[in-house]
């Protein structure tokens, strides 16, 4: 039975283990919150920006966050000021982050709510150590979540509008190629596990759940949840609590009309349920 460690959010997103603690995004609020294990918060950055904006860390520790309307990658300096680290607003605006083993940043954006008919709008992006970047991957149905493995050798990334988690082969330069289907489920904020198994918020036949899916498609495990899911990750002394981000997102009614609702009415939660193995990979 999950439980429930903290309510109140506006909408939770790029959920994080880091130090100990719960990380994430509180959409809405403009906050990214740090959480511990009874549930107590504190804010760790406030980010000028409405939504998305995810986060993950430099290899020296250094908090990164995507100001996705502006297109900016925003770095935290030891005073707590966000600094620009990347412009990346010729290409549009950004959603999810992750870096890798080797220090290398993959960006993702282009997420339209409202493509036009067979547009796919969506791509990825590549900032190297050296500030270098480029445009690595094309053509995504709304890209979300991301997940690298622990060799650094396959990203895969969840296209939520085309109800697919999407792989790609990692080269030695970051380059990506062998675009493939590694599951046919939709996917937001997730997380790899030790078993390659890849937790992601999805649906059940009763309704939302977090999902614990097979590379193939092979569903392992289904919690369900009683609002829609928005991310989550491994954590905890074992690594095996999962953390789950949900709000109460009307499928049936548009993002604007979502939105206004759940900024007056907070329903964001994060809760937890035991999990069989601890987390790999990035992030």
């Amino acid at each position: 039975m999950s439980e429930v460690l903290m309510s109140g959010l506006v909408i939770g997103e790029s959920a994080r283990w880091h130090d100990g603690r719960l990380w994430c995004s509180n959409w809405g609020a403009q906050e990214v919150l740090a959480v511990d294990a009874s549930g107590e918060s504190e804010v760790m950055a406030r980010v000028p920006t409405t939504l998305p904006f995810s986060i993950d860390w430099l290899p020296d520790g250094r908090l990164l966050v995507t100001s996705g309307p502006e297109g900016l990658v925003l770095r935290q300096e030891p005073s707590g000021d966000l600094v620009v680290y990347a412009d990346l607003s010729a290409y549009g605006g950004l959603n999810e982050i992750v870096v890798d083993g080797r220090g290398n940043i993959y960006v993702n954006g282009g997420c339209d709510f409202h493509p036009g008919e067979g547009e796919r709008p969506g791509f990825i992006l590549l900032v190297t150590p050296d500030g270098a970047v480029r445009r690595v991957a094309d053509e995504l149905a709304f890209p979300n979540g991301m997940v690298i493995t622990p060799d650094n050798s396959t990203l895969v990334i969840a296209e939520s509008f085309a109800q697919t988690l999407t792989a790609y082969d990692v080269s030695p330069d970051g380059a990506l190629s062998n675009r493939r289907i590694w599951a046919p489920h939709t996917g937001d904020g997730m997380v790899m596990d030790a078993d390659g198994a890849i937790w992601t918020p999805g649906w059940a036949d009763n309704g939302p759940a977090c999902l614990r899916i097979a590379e193939g498609g092979e569903i392992l495990e289904t919690v369900t949840l009683e609002h829609a899911g928005f991310a989550c990750t491994l954590g905890g002394p074992d690594g095996r609590t999962l953390y789950m981000l949900s709000a109460d997102w009307h499928m049936q009614e548009s993002f604007e009309s979502n939105l206004d609702r759940l900024l007056s009415n907070r329903t964001g939660r994060i809760l937890t349920h035991p999990a069989p193995r601890p987390p790999a990979g990035w992030p």
